[in-house]
């Protein structure tokens, strides 16, 4: 992931209903941001997408062929959306690359990767949902994912913690969305993943102060966002769904601490990104 202050937001594109709203988030994200925007219209076959997806041929059809005119289309309601907020610098690129490649290696030089929903547009008759998944995985910065009926509405921004490197990435992510977008912000830790053997009490006290420490600092950096902390006992998953519900963004790390290094996601991430009805965002240990 790129810290330059000149790193774009970046955003793929296919002419479809759910990779235009993904456009829109974007377009918001950068304004606020003050970055640029870069959109990649992809027509390529969808490649190799990492060990445990399965491939089916693709068929692009009119969204190959349309290439030019939809990136117009997508060029046109990014500015538009931008420009109620600030004027950003957008760029576009039309490529008939595979697409995971493709935006994996932007991503390196990028703040922020965001596509839509379940898949990208075009190709959610070859691999529901594995595209997303696949770049949440191995994007080299955060990966926005978002719904085709998402909006930027007024609700917080909420993130899921626990003690894993990913998990700090997502808490400084959050606290930054939270900020450029004048949200407050839910700080969510399900005891549920918590080792040991103790009794409620204790583990309640234990996630109190993990939740201490991984805030630290951040009241003093971010004194304009109002912080609720929730402490409970549930699976992480299922409670980041409805504390986010009505959220602006649901904020995750692509692994807990209590996840496998076999698996290609973990598995709160994974549920909290299949399952959602709101933009999620995936980090990972190394993001900032």
């Amino acid at each position: 992931m790129s810290t330059s202050s000149k790193a774009p937001i970046l955003a793929g594109v296919d002419g479809s209903g759910v990779a235009l709203a993904a456009v829109r988030w974007a377009a918001v994200d950068a304004a606020h941001r003050g970055a640029p925007l870069h959109l990649v219209y992809l027509t390529g076959g969808l490649g190799d997408c990492g060990s445990g997806v399965e491939r089916i041929p693709s068929a692009p059809g009119r969204h190959r062929w349309g290439g030019p005119e939809l990136l117009e289309i997508a060029y046109a309601s990014a500015v538009a959306e931008s420009a109620r907020i600030n004027r950003i610098e957008v760029t576009v690129e039309l490529t008939n690359a595979a697409p995971v490649p493709v935006l994996r290696r932007r991503s390196e030089h990028a703040r922020l990767l965001v596509v839509g929903s379940q898949e990208l547009g075009a190709f959610s008759r070859a691999m529901r949902g594995s595209l997303s998944t696949a770049l949440a995985r191995q994007a080299g910065c955060p990966v926005a994912v978002v719904p085709n009926d998402a909006e930027n509405g007024d609700g917080p921004v909420v993130v899921g913690v626990d003690a894993s490197a990913s998990s700090a990435a997502a808490i400084a992510l959050a606290f930054d969305e939270a900020v450029l977008r004048g949200a407050d912000l839910v700080v969510v830790h399900a005891l549920s993943g918590l080792r040991g053997n103790g009794s409620p009490t204790e583990s309640r006290e234990q996630g109190e102060e993990l939740l201490d420490r991984s805030l630290t600092g951040y009241s003093e950096a971010y004194p304009e966002v109002t912080v609720r902390r929730v402490v409970v006992e549930d699976r992480p998953a299922r409670r980041l769904l409805e504390m986010g519900e009505k959220a602006r963004s649901i904020v995750v790390g692509s692994r807990g601490h209590d996840e496998l290094p076999a698996m290609p996601l973990g598995s709160v991430s994974r549920a909290v990104l299949h399952a959602a009805q709101v933009p999620v965002i995936v980090t990972r240990g190394g993001d900032r």
